[in-house]
C-alpha cells in the first residue's frame, strides 16, 4: 500500500488517504486498512488511541483521531503518541479543527451558498445509514454543514454542482446525509444515492477532504491540503 505523507513531525502525521481504503478494520473484511499501514510503518504507536467493539470483538484503532469514509479521499490526521492523540481529540471535540471538503453533487443548487442545520439520527431501515429529517431514529445529534457553490456544470445533459463544503460538526456520513436531505446527493454514493446519474468517467464517491487546519503540540497552526483527485479535475475542465 502506497500512502503519500503530507505532513509529519515527532507527534503528528497527516496523510493523503486514497478513495477505496478503509481507515480501520471493521471486524468483517480482511482488506488492508490505513491502520495496517500505520502500524507497519510506525510500530511504536501500537497502543496509541482507542478501540471499538464489533460483534463483541475488540478492534484497535492505533493513532486514529478521526475518520474518513472508505470511499472518501483526502487529508487524514494520525497521532504517533498518546499525548498527541489526546491533544488532537480535544481539538476535534471543541470544534477547533477546520475541515474543508470538495463535493460533486447531483442537480444544480440554486443558492450560491447555504447552511444546513438538521440533526442526524439513525435510519430505521438500514443499520449502515444515518438520516436527517423525517424518519430519523434514536438520539438526534446536532449537525451543521456550510457549503459554497464553486461551479455548476452539465455532463451528458444532466446538471451537477461542484461545492466547497465546511462541516462544523463531525457526525457520521454528515455531508452525504445533509446533501441527500436537500435533494442534491453526492454522486456515486452507493449508500445514499444508488443507481443515479453521475458525470462521465466518474467512478468513485464525489467527496474529497481537501484540507485540515490544526494546532500542533507547540501551538503552531498548520493547514494541510490534499491535491484534487484526477476524477474531479477531469469533469471540471
Amino acid at each position: 500500500m502506497k500512502i503519500k505523507i503530507l505532513y509529519e513531525d515527532s507527534n503528528i502525521l497527516a496523510i493523503d488517504k486514497p478513495s477505496g481504503i478503509s481507515v480501520h478494520p471493521d471486524g468483517r473484511s480482511k482488506e488492508k486498512t490505513i491502520s495496517d499501514w500505520f502500524l507497519k510503518n510506525y510500530p511504536k504507536a501500537k497502543n496509541v488511541g482507542g478501540s471499538i467493539f464489533v460483534d463483541g470483538k475488540e478492534i484497535k484503532k492505533p493513532g486514529i483521531v478521526h475518520r474518513l469514509d472508505k470511499e472518501t479521499s483526502g487529508v487524514l490526521l494520525l497521532a504517533k503518541n498518546q499525548k498527541a492523540y489526546e491533544f488532537l481529540k480535544s481539538q476535534f471535540k471543541n470544534r477547533e479543527i477546520k475541515k474543508i471538503y470538495n463535493a460533486v453533487v447531483l442537480g444544480s443548487i440554486k443558492d450560491d451558498r447555504g447552511t444546513i442545520r438538521k440533526p442526524i439520527g439513525r435510519s430505521g431501515n438500514d443499520f449502515r445509514k444515518r438520516l436527517a429529517g423525517r424518519g430519523a431514529r434514536g438520539e438526534l445529534r446536532e449537525a451543521i454543514t456550510e457549503y459554497t457553490v464553486l461551479k455548476r456544470f452539465e455532463n451528458k445533459k444532466i446538471k451537477f454542482t461542484y461545492l466547497e463544503v465546511r462541516p462544523k460538526t463531525g457526525r457520521t456520513h454528515q455531508i452525504r446525509v445533509h446533501m441527500k436531505f436537500i435533494n442534491h446527493p453526492v454522486v456515486c454514493d452507493s449508500l445514499y444515492n444508488p443507481n443515479q446519474p453521475f458525470p462521465e468517467g466518474f467512478k468513485r464517491l464525489g467527496l474529497h477532504a481537501k484540507s485540515v487546519e490544526f494546532k500542533d503540540l507547540k501551538g503552531n497552526i498548520h493547514k494541510i491540503e490534499s491535491p484534487l483527485p484526477r476524477e474531479f479535475q477531469k469533469v471540471l475542465k
